[in-house]
């Protein structure tokens, strides 16, 4: 099969003609995947940038971790799966073993494995997981849409983070997808303004107003981040402000807009450190959160989404491509000119 594979810690990826998984083992399902979609992390370890390292001992891996197929083969033990159902794959393998696990908190296991990080993932037409990571979806669900599940899971579990509540003013730091899922997952919460804020991000503004924001400014039309919230707010700080964009200014401004008291949900993955005025963030009240990945609880209620209103989310999808075009997807998330690329291995 093919298969968009990290091979060394350098830049790019490699489209390599792999064996298929073995037969699934005890506890373990095949997935047949019909749609994965190109993540912001995967765009990361394409680039080799800070933060991944991490990878480096389990090259080569199978890259892609957001994505719905079809049950392909069955293993012993497994209850609740058939060949042919449908699911969405949550890529995070807790050990379940740990103190951490036993607290009822597996998303902090701190020996988790992630699919398409440190073990093989979806980039390719079949992929072997754990059936307790696999949640069926109804037969008739857009198994295009449902690959969207992860990130929109991401922006939901960032907006629990920042406890984002009905008549709040949220500010978004970031219109890609996670900051697109954010803006989604906030109007679902209520919030009566929600602001997503680029820098020349015209297209990814304009999905993001799709997904609900009502307002978004682009920093490159030459005003700042204070300037263009108090326009729209009348001179208001922000409820709260959850960050999307993995540049460590970004903190340091959000703080700038936020009210006392408020929370500030860090969702981007940085590269370089972070520099603020922490006296100030004390004296306000203010809170720091770091906000990643999600929990079950995010799954069940964003593929409730995802089937009732599938309409509501399918701005996010910018383009489809075959996995033998990988490259292209890659290319066009570097140039931000694009949100959301689903990659069909069929």
């Amino acid at each position: 099969m093919l298969a968009v594979r990290k091979t060394s810690p350098v830049h790019g990826v490699s489209l390599d003609d792999i064996p298929e998984p073995d037969s699934p083992a005890s506890g373990e399902v095949i997935v047949a995947v019909v749609a994965v979609g190109i993540c912001g992390s995967d765009v990361h370890v394409y680039e080799w940038t800070s933060g991944y390292e991490f990878m480096r001992s389990r090259l080569p891996v199978v890259l892609g971790h957001e994505f719905s197929g079809k049950i392909a083969a069955v293993g012993d033990d497994v209850v609740g799966l058939r060949v042919g159902d449908s699911v969405v794959v949550m890529p995070g393998i807790s050990c379940m073993r740990c103190v951490t696990c036993a607290r009822g908190t597996p998303h902090l296991c701190p020996n988790k494995e992630t699919l398409g990080l440190t073990r093989d993932g979806a980039f390719a037409s079949h992929v072997r997981v754990p059936a307790s990571g696999c949640i069926p979806i109804p037969a008739e669900t857009d198994l295009s849409l449902a690959a969207l599940t992860e990130p929109l899971c991401v922006g939901d579990n960032a907006c629990d983070v920042g406890q984002v509540t009905a008549g709040d003013t949220v500010v978004v730091l970031g219109p890609g997808t996670i900051g697109q899922a954010i803006v989604r997952a906030a109007r679902w919460r209520g919030a009566s303004r929600v602001i997503a804020v680029g820098m020349n991000d015209a297209a990814r503004l304009e999905v993001a107003q799709a997904m609900g924001a009502t307002h978004c400014i682009d920093l490159a039309d030459g005003i700042s981040l204070q300037q263009g919230i108090h326009r729209i707010t009348g001179g208001k700080p922000a409820d709260v402000v959850i960050e999307a964009t993995g540049h460590a200014s970004s903190i340091t401004e959000g703080l700038q807009i936020l009210r006392k008291g408020g929370i500030l949900a860090a969702a981007g993955i940085h590269a370089q450190r972070a520099s603020f005025d922490l006296t100030e963030m004390i004296r306000n009240k203010q809170q720091i959160r770091g906000a990643h990945g999600s929990r079950r609880q995010n799954w069940e209620r964003i593929i409730d989404r995802i089937v009732h209103e599938p309409e509501s989310v399918r701005p996010m999808i910018s383009m489809e491509l075959k996995i033998n075009d990988a490259e292209q997807g890659f290319r066009q998330c570097l140039a931000r000119s694009v949100s959301k690329v689903i990659l069909r291995p069929d």
